[in-house]
């Protein structure tokens, strides 16, 4: 269900999130679409992400306002049948171990 063009990444072992956590992108790090490539991208201080699938869509949820089980019931009425409660939750702790969200 979601992927970045990252490959395995190194991570940061923080642990699982914290109870109640609510993902917001890191400050330093936006989310843009390129409508030239007509890929979204992740972009940092210093490298641009491409995300594939529906990393975006998830990331895009991420706005320090919604807790992480308000974001997989979201994307659980968006794709009916998806594994989101698991796949979500996964992909969430990569990026918050890469640093991208707090």
């Amino acid at each position: 269900m979601t992927g970045t063009g990252t490959g395995t990444g190194t991570g940061t072992g923080l642990g699982p999130a914290p109870a109640g956590w609510r993902p917001a992108l890191a400050p330093a790090v936006s989310l843009r679409h390129d409508r030239v490539r007509d890929a979204d991208l992740l972009v940092l201080p210093e490298r641009v992400v491409v995300l594939r699938g529906s990393a975006a869509k998830i990331l895009r949820l991420c706005d320090g306002d919604r807790d992480l089980d308000a974001i997989v019931t979201e994307l659980q009425s968006r794709f009916p049948g998806a594994p989101v409660a698991e796949d979500v939750p996964a992909f969430l702790d990569r990026m918050r171990g890469e640093g991208w969200i707090r």
